[in-house]
């Protein structure tokens, strides 16, 4: 499966020609979060529960900090990586790799353990409701759930799943992922022993060409799963608890609607809030455009006198958008 670097390189080209044009990081900055400003739902704060798009509020900041993170790790290992090779370059004699010298803990990290507490802790609340809305705060578990071993959320078109590892696993050798279109194995290699941390069958399939796998040393395992068909998963084994998708955000991300679809929505949007205030509506208003240019016409009774929109009755199905 291919890692982060891999997923983001295929965009390279069209990436460096953007900086290149700006010229600094901190206006590809700019540039890259005023498209999500103006493009997505990124910015747009869930302040109720009526509303259909957008983050409740400091998740979006979350998830451009889990994003960091995830590079400054990596960042991190090839600095060591390049460290460790220039020792080895200097040193004449052979020594023994340190993941040998180490006497391997098998108990999870405090992370870790403190997470599973809190899932089953929520799993055994007697409020399903009010777990939902604990899940929904955290982009870790935001349309999804936090379980004894894991914890996931979803959007429209992907899930990810993270499975949580002993702080001993650093590697990406440690770890073995086995990713199928209906199933999924993860196991983590802990001193001499193997652990498998999840496994089982997926409730939807999923499409193994667009998915992958990463490690965050020490913390978990990230399953980035591409869903084979547009559905709102209810749990991702089968067998496992399910979720109530009715308390979860079901509408589809702006960033994945096309001009034509974006264009309807904003209408729709438009036309409800022109409603509420007792306003014309976009087809209305349409209509009362075409109206005025022949009530002040040579010959028109209406002629000298103010237009008044009152005097039409103008179903939506008389305007073609």
């Amino acid at each position: 499966m291919a890692s982060p670097l891999e997923m983001t390189e295929m965009y390279d080209n069209a990436l460096l020609g953007i900086l290149q044009h700006v010229g600094n990081i901190q206006d590809f900055l700019q540039v890259y979060f005023g498209f999500l400003y103006r493009k997505t739902d990124f910015y747009r704060l869930l302040s109720s529960p009526n509303d259909k798009m957008g983050f409740p509020p400091g998740v979006a900041e979350k998830m451009v900090l889990k994003t960091f993170k995830l590079f400054e790790k990596l960042a991190e290992h090839d600095r060591e990586r390049a460290v460790s090779e220039l020792k080895k370059r200097e040193e004449t004699r052979y020594v023994p790799p340190a993941v040998q010298e180490l006497e391997v803990a098998s108990e999870p990290c405090e992370e870790t353990k403190q997470q599973s507490t809190e899932a089953a802790q929520m799993e055994n609340s007697p409020s399903g409701s009010g777990s939902q809305e604990n899940f929904q705060s955290n982009p870790d578990s935001y349309n999804g759930a936090v379980r004894e071993n894991y914890s996931w959320s979803q959007d429209y078109m992907d899930v990810e799943v993270r499975v949580f590892v002993p702080k001993t696993v650093v590697k990406g050798r440690q770890v073995s992922v086995s990713l199928q279109t209906s199933s999924v194995r993860v196991c983590v290699r802990d001193g001499a022993e193997e652990k498998t941390l999840m496994e089982g069958e997926f409730t939807y399939k999923i499409n193994t060409e667009n998915s992958l796998w990463s490690l965050e040393p020490g913390h978990c395992v990230v399953l980035s799963l591409n869903k084979t068909s547009e559905v709102w998963w209810n749990a991702v084994l089968k067998g496992e608890k399910e979720i109530d998708i009715n308390q979860i955000n079901r509408e589809r991300s702006m960033a994945t609607v096309d001009e034509e679809e974006h264009a309807v929505l904003d209408r729709l949007t438009f036309d409800y809030h022109q409603k509420l205030q007792g306003k014309p509506q976009s087809h209305e208003l349409k209509v009362h455009e075409m109206l005025k240019k022949g009530w002040d016409a040579e010959g028109s009774p209406f002629k000298g006198q103010d237009f008044d929109p009152s005097m039409f009755d103008i179903p939506p199905s008389a305007v073609q958008f």
